[in-house]
């Protein structure tokens, strides 16, 4: 079995192939590196694939057209370390029964941890108190901080992140409302949760977890509206993408200090210097760091490497990082 790994030389490839994650992969059959710090051109790719059965890729890799598969005639498999491989794959891929698999669901379960994280960190005012401790200061005689136990905790959107968040919160004996266009009750009830619509989630909950594909039709799904309904209090908590929110009716609602909020993701990434929400006091920003974290990126690897193991073995479909046709379709495009 050929396996050629076009990732570039350097920190992103070695975070994703450490010594450990490496050996796993080595083990599978005959494996190349890309020996270069930069990646292959669509036509060195081309070339590669003439006689390659799996192909292993990341971020910044040429799209998989139908020219760069014009020789891959041994072709079987593509594995993505990245998450999303919606401006990675073609549909040429697909008409040639090429196996999808990528590392969406490991992805997952990092930025559903992030979410716990976030939502704790300003809840209980970690930031605030943090940099008092390092003024040489102390809390106030009268302080006030928030748990998330027993909090009514909003979902917006239901795939694999949703799903990890859902059973993280369960400890906390929130109460869980979600809404998504897809899920049903008794799909909800696995989860403890129930399905109520986008205004009942802004209107009721404590904390609101943004957790839908960055596709243009979800451009702008939560705008003032929406905003203006949520909760004096409210977390809003998006480590999705920038542009579902409508970042300046959010920059106006926060300067009331009426609500909150907690962003990993921006209209624009970076922000620029001046964007508002780098200063505010009841903002918590992150530089869209969700997940997964750098320790996680060789637990991928390795979910791969099983992968495409199985299908050495003889399995055919149904792996646990396959990545459908129809599935990319849902997938933001970055």
């Amino acid at each position: 079995m050929k396996i050629y790994v076009a990732m570039p030389e350097g920190y992103v490839r070695d975070t994703f192939f450490t010594p450990r994650s490496k050996a796993i992969v080595d083990a599978l059959g005959d494996v190349t590196y890309n020996t270069y710090d930069r990646q292959l051109t669509a036509e060195e790719l081309r070339d590669v694939l003439a006689d390659v059965d799996v192909l292993i890729a990341g971020w910044g890799c040429a799209p998989i057209t139908q020219e760069v598969l014009s020789k891959a005639n041994n072709l079987k498999m593509i594995a993505y370390t990245g998450g999303t491989v919606a401006a990675f794959i073609t549909e040429a891929v697909y008409e040639k029964g090429i196996i999808v698999l990528s590392g969406n669901e490991i992805f997952a379960e990092s930025v559903a941890e992030s979410n716990i994280c976030y939502i704790m960190a300003v809840l209980r005012k970690v930031p605030k108190y943090d940099a008092m401790m390092g003024l040489g200061g102390w809390h106030e005689p009268e302080f006030y901080n928030e748990g998330l136990m027993d909090k009514t905790v909003g979902i917006v959107g239901f795939g694999a992140t949703s799903r990890y968040l859902a059973k993280m919160l369960a400890p906390y004996h929130c109460e869980l409302k979600i809404s998504s266009g897809h899920l049903t009750q008794e799909e909800a009830d696995q989860y403890g949760a129930t399905v109520v619509s986008m205004d009942e989630i802004f209107e009721t909950c404590d904390v609101i977890s943004l957790q839908v594909a960055g596709t243009q039709a979800n451009m702008n799904l939560v705008g003032e509206k929406l905003l203006k309904k949520m909760k004096d209090g409210a977390l809003l908590v998006n480590t999705s993408r920038g542009k579902v929110v409508d970042e300046e009716a959010l920059i106006r609602e926060l300067e009331t200090g009426r609500i909150r909020a907690a962003l990993d993701v921006y209209y624009r990434e970076p922000p620029l210097e001046d964007n508002k929400l780098r200063y505010m006091p009841n903002v918590l920003t992150m530089p869209h760091m969700a997940g997964p974290t750098i320790d996680r990126r060789q637990y991928v690897t390795i979910a791969l490497a099983k992968d495409i193991q199985e299908m050495i073995a003889g399995k055919k479909d149904g792996f646990f990082c396959q990545i459908s046709a129809s599935r990319v379709k849902t997938m933001s495009a970055r």
